[in-house]
């Protein structure tokens, strides 16, 4: 029986980010204390190929299966750009109201960042875009209602795990109706249970039943479900909505720690201390490399203490385990043909035709080609 190793598998439940297009001595460090994620942003790429390069020498560098993840929406939230398929934003993915063109879409980003070692993609957003005034989500979602957010947030899904990329739904229980953005400040919803069921909860039930690999929590406060805490950090929330009630078993993960709603309003080491037991099993710090260590070390600290049980870093384990087990490929030298062709520039024409083009206008779909 392989002895339970503290250290590696509280590490394991952390996704973290770093600066520059190489390897660093901090994310190496991070690495060999056994991170399972690695999130990306633009400033980790400079084109397809040195991508391709560096998700392979993190593969390599770890020596076991590590997930690489980005946020590659479409639309205004595209890490990947110049050489990738540009594509719309997923509110034009739903004025086209065609599940099997949402499913090509998803396609098409799964196997443009499969081509370049990436095994988790944190779309599609699964929010309703029912507050116009909504300053963060708007044309993230596909729409304004959950019929339609379902279908075609649901096919894109598909689309994404068909490709061999892992999909994430995002914000649960719900960021759609919010006036005010996570990243600088928390917000509070006064929805009660009955309304979330009747709205919010519907495209993530779906996405459920679709088979979504992972799931991203909101920092969002839900004041009737739990006036003091926002559901990234919600037993209240979390527990008897998503993993009892929508039976999701697949992986939590949290979003960004370092957005202003938990860094100024709760802590980081709060947020992770409640977040466990609440059922986040990835915390997600983006940024700061001495903060990653440190969240890591309160918690290890927490379990040894007794303020965690240990059970709970068990049970987030093994579905970790399944979802890299399932998604986090071996590095290969990358297939750079995929990235921007025509097939895949044709599905994101496809869609700003039938969204009624681009600031309403028609393109010739030459114009999409990387240059």
């Amino acid at each position: 029986m392989v002895k339970f190793d503290l250290d590696m598998s509280v590490a394991r439940l952390f996704g973290v980010g770093f600066h520059g297009t190489q390897m660093t001595d901090d994310l190496m460090w991070l690495i060999d204390r056994g991170v399972s994620t690695i999130i990306l942003f633009k400033r980790n790429v400079e084109s397809p190929e040195q991508l391709a390069k560096l998700c392979g020498e993190i593969k390599r560098r770890a020596g076991r299966p590590i997930a690489i993840a980005i946020d590659q929406e479409g639309g205004r939230v595209m890490r990947l750009r110049g050489k990738f398929t540009d594509m719309p934003s997923m509110r034009d993915v739903g004025r086209t109201n065609d599940t099997d063109l949402a499913r090509h879409v998803g396609m098409v980003l799964g196997k443009e960042l499969r081509a370049v070692n990436i095994d988790i993609n944190f779309a599609p957003v699964m929010d309703i875009d029912t507050n116009p005034s909504n300053p963060v989500i708007g044309d993230r979602s596909f729409g304004r209602s959950a019929q339609l957010v379902t279908r075609l947030g649901t096919a894109v899904i598909e689309g994404l795990q068909s490709a061999g990329v892992a999909a994430c739904a995002k914000h649960f229980p719900g960021h759609g109706d919010t006036n005010a953005d996570s990243h600088y400040t928390l917000p509070i919803l006064d929805h009660p249970i009955e309304r979330l069921e009747k709205v919010e909860l519907v495209p993530f039930a779906a996405a459920i039943a679709a088979g979504v690999a992972s799931i991203m929590t909101a920092h969002v406060i839900f004041k009737p479900l739990d006036p003091d805490f926002p559901a990234t950090m919600s037993e209240k929330v979390l527990k008897p909505l998503l993993r009892q009630r929508l039976n999701f078993k697949g992986v939590v993960f949290s979003d960004d720690l370092e957005m202003r709603a938990i860094a100024e309003h709760y802590g980081v080491e709060q947020a992770i201390l409640r977040g466990i037991g609440a059922g986040v099993d990835v915390f997600m710090i983006c940024h700061d490399h001495q903060l990653q260590h440190r969240a890591i070390d309160r918690l290890i600290d927490a379990v040894e203490n007794g303020e965690v049980a240990e059970e709970l870093i068990v049970q987030a384990n093994a579905r970790v385990n399944t979802l890299i087990n399932t998604y986090a490929h071996p590095a290969h030298s990358g297939e750079m043909g995929v990235i921007g062709c025509n097939d895949h520039v044709t599905v994101a024409y496809g869609v700003r035709q039938l969204a009624g083009g681009v600031a309403g206008t028609q393109k010739d779909p030459t114009e999409y080609l990387p240059g």
